[in-house]
């Protein structure tokens, strides 16, 4: 159980910050694209194979205001920022999103979609948890469904999940990345025997970079 003041969290004018860096998506549909990280601490799902288990508690890092964020974000080349957690859905993101915006920032949020959704998005990658779904009107926005695979029930799961977006929706398998030599052929097999999904890998950790 988190705990955190709520008005902070409500305002979103001060964001608990746990990393912010430049450098290029590793996973999922924008694989490659430069683009300015965020991450934000807070998570109320606390997956056990979390590899951001840092990110959790959000009272151990620093409050710091959207308006530093976003002057540090143009600082560099990027014209995108990805917001990523922890859970990003805990906080209101319109503050942020809208400073973004009005620099002519593309903004890519990363959530399981277990709270409701604030700010505005140019794409909305959901990465659904069996042990806390999501509430079903990211099903219907989402862009990309990204579902990490663990174990074998995870495949129902993603079933389960690609039943309920939308049509255009890009599907996509990930590796738990300490099981990715036992995982990844079981995934390329899946994939091939249902091609409607397609294999996301974290490849910025083959690249070695944040």
């Amino acid at each position: 159980m988190i705990n955190f003041d709520e008005n902070i969290a409500n305002e979103g004018l001060e964001l608990p910050l746990v990393e912010e860096f430049y450098s290029l998506q590793g996973e999922g549909y924008h694989t490659g694209k430069a683009a300015y990280f965020i991450r934000i601490g807070g998570c109320d799902i606390g997956c056990r194979w979390c590899d951001s288990k840092m990110s959790w508690n959000p009272n151990i890092h620093p409050l710091v205001s959207v308006d530093l964020i976003v002057a540090n974000a143009l600082k560099t080349s990027a014209n995108a920022v990805v917001v990523t957690g922890g859970e990003p859905s805990l906080f209101n993101l319109e503050p942020l999103t809208s400073r973004l915006k009005k620099h002519g920032i593309q903004t890519f949020i990363e959530t399981a979609g277990v709270n409701k959704l604030t700010g505005t998005w140019d794409w909305i990658c959901l990465s659904p948890k069996r042990n806390s779904p999501p509430i079903n009107e990211f099903f219907e926005i989402a862009n990309e469904l990204k579902v990490i695979i663990y174990e074998d029930e995870d495949f129902i799961w993603a079933e389960q999940s690609a039943s309920k977006v939308s049509p255009d929706c890009k599907l996509y398998l990930q590796s738990e990345w300490s099981k990715y030599e036992k995982n990844i052929p079981i995934i390329v097999d899946y994939v091939k025997t249902y091609p409607k999904w397609n294999v996301s890998l974290q490849s910025h950790k083959f690249m070695h970079i944040p």
